[in-house]
């Protein structure tokens, strides 16, 4: 959307200091662990912008609170799975063997937003150290919740997400639906028979760029929507700007989500629980 339509649409002014007072009569406050994920666009045209947005939610909760977003860099993996857009095959081992490794500073976000992108840049934000499926965060827990990442439990229990499930977080999605919610990976790890499959990235181990392998659980965002519509716990709609404002309690979500995907696996989930069975 160009600039000029995004303020043909944004029917007032808006501002840091009108996002701010939104935002409060959301129900946010100080002190409050948010996890966040956005669309810039959809606020409409805003006096600074992304900037704007950050600072609002950082002077809403202040220091006593938590900002959390997610900060994947999908495309550090292996390409073989790559599809938007693929690379030629015979590329393949090319970028296994030269793809820089990962450095939560100068490692680009993907695909998570202008709002996301902002947010990285601000000095006091914490970034975990996962090469893939990273997390940052601003506040009160960010260190402890950023501290440590296994490569191989990108959404698990010992992730950030496994730290943030034993308190109490809102989920916060501006401008996006329920298929983009990062804590919703966290019931796919913890279901019942996940399904693996082998992943790789460029990473540091002792201060030596290496490629290294590792099994991921099976991802499947296009089930949330469909997980969501089956939940009965309590979700607030409201506005932010001109976006659409959905806010829900992250633990009584997430833990429906696992008993929901144990109860109805994915095709891959049941081929690979029959193939077990034969073995």
């Amino acid at each position: 959307m160009s600039e000029l339509l995004n303020i043909l649409n944004t029917p007032e002014f808006q501002s840091k200091q009108t996002l701010t007072a939104q935002i409060r009569k959301l129900g946010i406050s100080a002190g409050d662990a948010l996890m966040i994920h956005s669309s810039l666009k959809s606020l409409g045209w805003i006096a600074g912008g992304a900037q704007a947005v950050v600072e609002a939610f950082m002077e809403t909760v202040t220091p006593e609170g938590t900002l959390v977003m997610p900060a994947q860099s999908a495309d550090n993996s292996d390409p073989v799975y790559w599809m938007e857009p693929p690379v030629p095959e015979n590329w393949h081992q090319a970028i296994r063997d030269q793809l820089p490794a990962y450095d939560p500073h100068l490692t680009a976000l993907r695909g998570m937003g202008k709002i996301a992108e902002c947010f990285h840049r601000h000095p006091g934000t914490v970034r975990s150290p996962h090469p893939a499926h990273s997390f940052m965060a601003w506040g009160k827990y960010a260190s402890a919740w950023m501290a440590d990442h296994p490569l191989e439990d990108s959404f698990g229990s010992r992730s950030p997400l496994g730290k943030m499930m034993a308190t109490d977080v809102k989920i916060v999605l501006i401008g996006v639906g329920f298929d983009v919610c990062t804590a919703l990976h966290f019931a796919e790890f913890m279901q019942k028979n996940p399904s693996y499959s082998p992943q790789g990235a460029a990473v540091l181990v002792n201060g030596k760029r290496t490629w290294q392998t590792y099994d991921c659980v099976d991802m499947d965002a296009d089930r949330f929507p469909e997980l969501v519509k089956q939940y009965d716990g309590d979700i607030v709609k409201g506005t932010l700007g001109q976006a659409e404002v959905n806010i829900t309690d992250m633990r009584p979500l997430v833990d429906f989500g696992i008993r929901w995907l144990s109860e109805n696996p994915s095709p891959v989930q049941r081929a690979s629980s029959i193939a077990d069975s034969e073995r």
